[in-house]
């Protein structure tokens, strides 16, 4: 009796493999076998439909899992990813345990030792009556339910090993027997092709995320930012894309090392300003416009700061254009979490990239402006020097030639004043040519821009503009921290609506002549959308840390229901005083 091949699929042409033909294959495979094998054929058929259902990976492997147990009549499943470098395990995904038990045992296998490191280097079907007798085993965690028999079967994606397919505890007592192993093998055929999909629709949509996210910087950037601003814009996208705990911008300082100079975070890091020293073997690695990355910043000698005792893995990305380094972009993950994939490593390298050519064009763009504000002021001071002046000037030769002439003491005394003012006024258009020509002083843009930025920046992901209405007089009566908080919070609300809200149409309204609950005056920004709302029990880290922005300041932060029918969706209101 032969078990059914685990490459009974046929290869197509895109890499993956057909499931309607590997459906075809297992079932001839499985002719021939005993009637109790035979008759489970329809079972292990509607297996297979229900796991080529969806694309989403963890869905995908969720679902796997609860069909291979209810295949093999058994208690318990997980399938066991293998990392990318195949010494361990970089995904657990498991079945038959509930929430609060797992939360007793604490930490997943991460497959460096035990059994189930020696199912990652010997990848083959391996059947145990009890698994606590083999050599192998390495024993449980506290809390962890009593198993005793096991069935471990790899899983293959386009011929490569993606990881094992574990079941546990058989119902009734009973040995997993031959009719399992046929039924699973064929099941992780299938469980192959539905994850080899699974993972090309993931791919193309995280890709459609990183240019998503490339497009939005370069409106932003182009749209008239300043420096500071531009920074900010390229570590708040790169925090949302690479899913990280937060995102930094670095730029070279005089002394040769790397200062922070743009922070998005959800919690207050009090990192801006901090150097990283040039002794630091990280800074001359990214001052060559070399890419590093770390896989745990907490103990890298390499960091040579403290603020990294609270990171794990670690990216950071020159932000080079045309052989120029301009600075780096690091994404941290926090200490424990899921290393950086190689998929995402490159896309992050070319976000980078991008970042770093928009940063250039921007800053060409406002040479481009800041030299046409020139010229137009020298060309304003040309003309008050030839023509205004020189006028000027010659009335007052003329008003001098009355006075003479004249032969009444009020008027030689009044004419005589008339020059004296002229004479001033001469002193001050001098005064005021000789400003121009020194060319303008750099002046931070008005809150209404910076709204208008960030809705703009938003409307790329969203695939939809933002309304927007402003009430009274933002730009003259809000204080510049006030300011910077304040689009801070817009930035959050939308970012949430993006990737939570699933909303059709969102509001934005700043109203400068707002009235805070202890008398004073101040600004109020809301945030209202149609989408699904805020659910039950979901993270509400963003909302907390909007929260904490307004009352630093004296104001406050809340929400609740949106503009869709019936109060749906939500509306983020934020204010604080002037």
């Amino acid at each position: 009796m032969s078990a059914p091949s685990a490459s009974a699929a046929s290869p197509q042409p895109d890499g993956t493999s057909d499931p309607i033909e590997a459906a075809k294959q297992a079932t001839r495979g499985l002719q021939g076998l005993s009637p109790e094998l035979t008759a489970r054929v329809p079972q292990l058929l509607e297996a297979m439909r229900s796991v080529g259902a969806g694309l989403e990976l963890h869905t995908t492997l969720d679902r796997i899992c609860e069909t291979a147990a209810e295949l093999a009549d058994a208690h318990y499943a997980a399938i066991g990813v293998v990392s990318e470098d195949g010494k361990g395990l970089s995904d657990f995904v498991y079945f038959g345990i509930d929430e609060k038990t797992a939360e007793r045992i604490g930490r997943l296998p991460d497959g460096h030792k035990g059994l189930l490191g020696a199912l990652i280097h010997q990848p083959e079907t391996l059947r145990l009556a009890d698994l606590s007798t083999d050599p192998r085993s390495c024993g449980f965690p506290a809390h962890h339910p009593p198993m005793r028999t096991f069935l471990g079967v790899p899983i293959r994606v386009q011929g490569e090993i993606f990881g094992n397919l574990y079941l546990t505890e058989k119902r009734g007592g009973a040995d997993f027997n031959e009719y399992d192993v046929h039924m699973v093998r064929v099941l992780a055929t299938e469980a192959g092709i539905a994850i080899g999909n699974a993972r090309l629709y993931e791919a193309a949509m995280q890709r459609e995320r990183w240019i998503d996210g490339s497009v939005a910087v370069t409106t932003a950037l182009l749209s008239g930012s300043d420096a500071e601003e531009s920074l900010a814009v390229v570590a708040e996208q790169a925090r949302h894309l690479a899913d990280s705990a937060a995102g930094i911008v670095l730029l070279p300082d005089d002394e040769g090392g790397m200062e922070i100079v743009a922070v998005s975070s959800d919690e207050p890091s009090g990192m801006l300003g901090v150097v990283i020293p040039p002794e630091s073997r990280i800074v001359t690695d990214l001052l060559a416009g070399d890419s590093v990355f770390l896989d745990d910043a907490a103990t890298d000698p390499r960091v040579m700061t403290d603020l990294a005792r609270d990171y794990g893995p670690v990216m950071m990305l020159p932000l080079q254009s045309d052989g120029r380094v301009m600075g780096t972009l690091v994404t941290p993950r926090a200490r424990g979490a899921r290393q950086f994939s190689e998929t995402e490593r490159t896309l992050a390298t070319q976000f980078a990239s991008q970042a770093a050519l928009a940063l250039m064009m921007a800053e060409a763009q406002r040479d481009r402006e800041r030299l046409a504000v020139y010229e137009d002021r020298d060309r304003i001071a040309r003309d008050l020097h030839d023509l205004v002046i020189q006028r000027l000037f010659a009335t007052g030769m003329m008003l001098e030639s009355a006075q003479r002439r004249s032969v009444v003491p009020e008027v030689q005394t009044g004419v005589g004043k008339a020059v004296d003012e002229l004479d001033v006024t001469i002193q001050e258009i001098r005064t005021a040519i000789f400003a121009l020509q020194q060319g303008p002083a750099e002046a931070p843009s008005g809150l209404r821009t910076r709204v208008l930025r960030e809705i703009n920046m938003a409307a790329v992901p969203l695939g939809f503009k933002p309304s927007h209405h402003f009430v009274g007089p933002v730009d003259t009566v809000v204080g510049e921290l006030t300011g910077k908080n304040l689009i801070a919070a817009l930035r959050e609300a939308l970012s949430n609506a993006f990737r939570h809200a699933g909303a059709d149409r969102i509001d934005v309204v700043v109203d400068g002549t707002a009235v805070l609950p202890d008398g004073q005056q101040g600004v109020r920004l809301t945030v209202s959308d149609d989408g699904v709302g805020i659910a039950q029990g979901g993270r509400r880290s963003g909302l907390k840390n909007l929260k904490r922005r307004a009352e630093s300041l004296g104001g406050d932060s809340w929400y609740g229901g949106g503009i869709g029918e019936d109060g749906g969706g939500t509306t983020v209101v934020w204010q604080a005083p002037y």
